[in-house]
């Protein structure tokens, strides 16, 4: 295995297979750093853009009490008569196992609008009820976090972009659309061919990096790993970048997908979410201490709810193309005409409008969106080109709120929770 996989800890399965075939195909050189301005597209004052999707979360689960909406509640598979399972406050920062979160099971989950196919679908032997799904946390568990979307922007309207797992949600970022696919599908050995965000950028002449922990997500691109494999650099170079002022135009960081509880970093259930908050503060403070914080516009997002509850049904959405999702028997039958669950979504600029929630329905193709905004690219698919851009996020008419970045609460640790996390079962896929 090349030692830039070397943070990688017990791969197994579908992550196994993807290291395999991402590290035979991705060689890494340095490359130049140009840095588009603003006359090469829109005239917004962002030069530097930094994507970071995190895994598995919804918004209900995460940040359903800083928004203040009402607790709520799923039917009981063990007594589907008696009351129901309520929203609880959860103590443990791992899970007994992963939640459902598949094409057929994510539809049972959203159960056209209803939103009652949580726990049903995530009866385990650890958890005959399912009732792990309708845990949340609140400031006191994720200190930094409540501090990060309450201080910039967030979103109560904020959704995935299929009703499906970490694959198709992520091709929606990068390139608009599943192009068909509605599972975790690996592509052959020379990657998926099909057009994306990177295709986009070097016809611009905009610059870009994928920092990874791990392996970097958009190496399934046949363009991303043939092509300009001086892009893709580890982690520590974004670091190094932040701190010189070296940012490009166009970031997205990766972080560690599979990996034992008290490590991974991705927030994966079953993985530790302190482990997983920390590590997004070190990538947000590297920038709020960057010499390009000043003209920096920072997404951080969730590729899909992981099976968690959330409370608010994600409406119909625009298909993306032509090509019908790739249904298998006994699958649900259903098309790319609705967005995913809910998800947490935070917006972090010095031009970010302070203590702000869109009521805009927005989905990963608004990110793109964003970017394709900002330096006059062309759209990808119908579902980018009809998505809100997010602007609402920014300010961009009066001075910058957070010029000085604001002090935000310690990404804290629970030394005792760590430890027991180390006893439960530790993630094995994406």
């Amino acid at each position: 295995m090349h030692s830039w996989l070397g943070k990688a800890r017990h791969p197994r399965g579908l992550l196994a297979r993807l290291l395999a075939a991402l590290t035979m195909a991705v060689p890494l050189f340095g490359s130049g750093v140009h840095v588009a301005h603003a006359e090469e597209g829109s005239p917004m004052p962002i030069n530097h853009i930094v994507v970071l999707m995190q895994e598995n979360r919804s918004m209900s689960h995460y940040f359903g009490r800083l928004l203040g909406e009402p607790l709520g509640s799923n039917p009981n598979p063990a007594n589907p008569l008696g009351s129901q399972i309520t929203a609880f406050h959860k103590t443990n920062y791992c899970e007994v196992a992963d939640l459902a979160h598949g094409w057929n099971e994510v539809h049972r989950q959203w159960n056209a609008g209803k939103m009652d196919g949580f726990t049903a679908t995530n009866v385990t032997a650890a958890d005959p009820t399912g009732s792990r799904t309708m845990g949340y946390y609140d400031q006191t568990d994720l200190p930094f976090y409540n501090g990060l979307y309450s201080t910039f922007g967030t979103s109560d309207r904020y959704f995935a972009s299929v009703l499906s797992q970490t694959f198709p949600n992520r091709f929606y970022l990068l390139a608009g659309t599943s192009f068909g696919h509605i599972r975790n599908d690996l592509p052959d050995a020379t990657g998926f061919t099909q057009r994306s965000v990177f295709n986009l950028l070097d016809e611009a002449h905009v610059s870009w990096k994928i920092y990874f922990s791990q392996i970097p997500f958009a190496a399934e691109f046949a363009y991303v790993r043939n092509h300009v494999p001086g892009n893709v650099v580890p982690i520590a170079n974004y670091y190094t970048d932040a701190a010189a002022g070296r940012l490009p135009a166009v970031s997205f960081i990766d972080p560690i997908f599979v990996a034992s509880n008290t490590v991974e970093n991705d927030e994966h259930p079953p993985s530790n979410v302190q482990v997983g908050q920390n590590f997004v503060s070190g990538v947000v403070n590297a920038l709020t201490h960057s010499p390009n914080w000043r003209d920096s516009a920072f997404f951080l997002t969730y590729d899909e709810h992981g099976g968690f509850y959330d409370s608010v049904p994600p409406p119909a959405a625009v298909v993306p193309d032509a090509i019908p999702p790739m249904l298998q028997a006994g699958d649900v039958v259903a098309g790319f005409d609705h967005y995913g669950i809910r998800v947490p979504v935070a917006v972090i600029s010095p031009y970010s409008k302070p203590h702000f929630v869109s009521h805009v329905v927005n989905d990963h193709a608004s990110i793109l969106k964003f970017i394709e905004t900002r330096f006059g690219l062309p759209s990808l698919t119908a579902r980018d080109a009809a998505a809100n851009p997010m602007l609402e996020f920014f300010d961009f008419e009066s001075d910058p709120a957070f010029l000085a970045p604001p002090t935000l609460p310690l990404a804290t640790i629970d030394p005792v929770k760590l430890a027991a996390c180390g006893t439960m079962p530790s993630n094995a896929g994406i």
